[in-house]
């Protein structure tokens, strides 16, 4: 057998090592058998051994197939390795940050836990205040209910009042519109009572007359409701003014207003109507601006607490 032909077929495949190592083994089992077997046993052991040597280059093959894609798999493994080891650096950098926030979150919780501290102690705070309010509270609506008692008990008397009011109200209406009745007429006598004198500057030789003394000179020559109207008025002198006899027909009011201004201008307009000379006048103790200008409008004279006017002329 020649052993160098056989290590030098599987030096590359096997290493040198290992293929010395091999052609040794084979060819002292050569060796071995050549002196203790027949040739017959030889040709058989020798077809045997060619067949286990077929069946080793065919290993051999698979091995060296193998040992390619075990180096294949080692250069993957290498590169795989490589990437690991990166992604180990990168995980060592994300650890160190981890390790860092990690950190900065155990600051962060310290400062939470003593911010939970002064809350609860806070909570504690609010929760006596809240404790003092609610007694507070309940004396409150208990002050409330008795306000409430107070304030309706209130409410009866000041419906009680607000009727006595306006019973009171009704009776000062009352009374005033008595009163004013009462001051009217006093006025009016007075004023009839007084008439020449107080307008004697105005009316010479003046001299009161009873509305009903023209009555049948007017009646003739005014419908029946004017004269009617005229018998009405409050007071009526006969005198000369500027020269030429003239009627004063006056309305007398403790306090004038346009109602009266009316009255006076309608009723001397009567007298006009039935051929008389005649000048509206109201006699009063007290009137407004507004009456005053009216009067004025209306060409009527203005006899105020005791005095002519001259520019309600």
């Amino acid at each position: 057998m020649n052993t160098y032909r056989i290590y030098e077929e599987f030096r590359e495949s096997l290493g040198e090592a290992a293929a010395k190592s091999l052609a040794q083994t084979l060819g002292t089992m050569f060796e071995e058998l050549k002196n203790t077997v027949t040739k017959e046993d030889f040709r058989i052991l020798r077809e045997s051994i060619d067949g286990n040597i077929s069946r080793l280059d065919t290993a051999i093959v698979g091995l060296a197939e193998a040992q390619g894609r075990t180096e294949s798999s080692v250069e993957e493994l290498t590169v795989a390795q490589k990437r690991t080891e990166n992604r180990v650096e990168e995980l060592a950098e994300a650890q160190k940050r981890t390790e860092s926030r990690v950190e900065e979150l155990t600051v962060a919780q310290k400062r939470t836990e003593s911010r939970v501290e002064e809350l609860a102690e806070a909570q504690k705070r609010t929760e006596s205040r809240i404790g003092e309010l609610t007694v507070a509270q309940n004396r409150t609506e208990s002050r409330v209910e008795e306000l409430a008692d107070s304030q309706k008990e209130l409410s009866e008397a000041q419906k009680r009042t607000e009727s006595s009011l306006q019973s009171l109200a009704a009776t000062v209406e009352r009374l005033s519109i008595r009163t004013d009745k009462v001051v009217g007429r006093t006025l009016e006598l007075q004023f009839r009572d007084r008439l020449t004198s107080y307008l004697g500057l105005f009316l010479r030789r003046g001299r009161l007359l009873a509305a009903a003394d023209l009555l049948e000179e007017i009646e003739s020559k005014v419908d029946p409701r004017e004269a009617e109207d005229f018998l009405q008025t409050d007071a009526v002198a006969k005198g000369i003014v500027a020269g030429e006899p003239t009627y004063v027909v006056a309305e007398v009011s403790a306090t004038a207003d346009s109602d009266d201004v009316v009255r006076a201008a309608r009723r001397a307009a009567i007298l006009r109507k039935a051929g008389l000379p005649a000048i509206p006048l109201v006699a009063c103790e007290a009137i407004t601006a507004g009456t005053m200008s009216f009067a004025r409008d209306q060409a009527v004279r203005i006899w105020l607490d005791g005095r002519l006017l001259e520019d309600a002329a």
